[in-house]
């Protein structure tokens, strides 16, 4: 028995890394790391927490965006089962994303208010990659633009997914090549609006639903679209609650009415018919 609680190193752990690539710069820790910058002075200890919370939720979101818009390639190509493998990935991120709340929550009113209005008007209502989200799953609205004029490179991410197919009209387009008497104009709509209650899509996935055995990819993609729907909304209310433990009914620093603006939220929806067609379908 050793009386020392240590692992030797093995012999080929590699000790030589000048000039080589390493954990830090593949991963660029440096910069990284370096963006954690408390704004309160002095710095609050709290503060880091809020910030890091945000930076962790923005490269999720990144991640996210990378992987819709790889789904709806895959879709547009008819590779169904590569979109649901990332699908199945981006559901993954929802959960992150949704537990990140707990530990936010462990901020009392108290704290948060030591370093609240050090943050001026900054507000998580600008964050650009969740709009970004919310366009491609279809909650367009152009208006938001006008909230990006400050920054010349975000309106135009912005801009950018407003103009493209969202996810939910890559669907369509893929049920449509597969047979499925998608509606003209809602193929041929403008996909820069926001997406609006269509009841002709309710038979369509009415036959889907009442039939998995014989549309099983279908069924598999649209039950995997209400996956990803509730996981949205999930958040939207754990987001919510976490504001009104938090702040209470106070405005958000970002000008909103704070708790009922996000309350509002909740009533958004992606995919509304794929909700709608369960009180559709009938027995056997």
């Amino acid at each position: 028995m050793t009386d020392t609680n240590q692992r030797e190193l093995e012999a080929g752990i590699q000790r030589d890394l000048a000039g080589r690539m390493t954990y830090a710069s593949y991963l660029q820790l440096d910069t990284l790391l370096a963006a954690q910058r408390p704004v309160s002075d002095p710095p609050y200890h709290d503060e880091m927490l809020f910030i890091v919370q945000h930076h962790v939720a923005e490269l999720w979101l990144k991640l996210m965006i990378h992987e819709l818009t790889a789904t709806i390639a895959d879709l547009d190509a008819n590779h169904a089962d590569q979109a649901l493998k990332k699908l199945a990935r981006v559901k993954r991120i929802q959960d992150q994303l949704f537990n990140e709340w707990a530990v936010l929550e462990t901020m009392t009113p108290h704290e948060y208010l030591k370093f609240r209005d050090a943050l001026g008007p900054s507000s998580g209502f600008q964050s650009v990659q969740y709009r970004m989200v919310e366009f491609t799953l279809g909650n367009k609205h152009r208006d938001m633009l006008s909230v990006f004029q400050h920054d010349a490179h975000a309106q135009e991410r912005l801009q950018q997914a407003l103009d493209a197919p969202s996810l939910y009209d890559a669907a369509l387009r893929w049920l449509a090549r597969r047979g499925h008497a998608i509606p003209k104009a809602i193929l041929e709509r403008d996909v820069t609006q926001g997406w609006k209650h269509e009841p002709t899509l309710l038979p369509v996935f009415q036959r889907i639903y009442q039939a998995p055995e014989n549309f099983w990819p279908e069924y598999h993609l649209c039950e995997t679209l209400v996956d990803v729907e509730e996981n949205f909304q999930l958040w939207r209310f754990r987001h919510m609650k976490a504001v009104e433990r938090i702040i209470g009914y106070r405005k958000g620093t970002g000008g909103s009415s704070g708790v009922g603006f996000l309350k509002k939220a909740l009533d958004l929806t992606f995919f509304p018919e794929l909700l709608e067609v369960r009180t559709e379908i009938q027995p056997a």
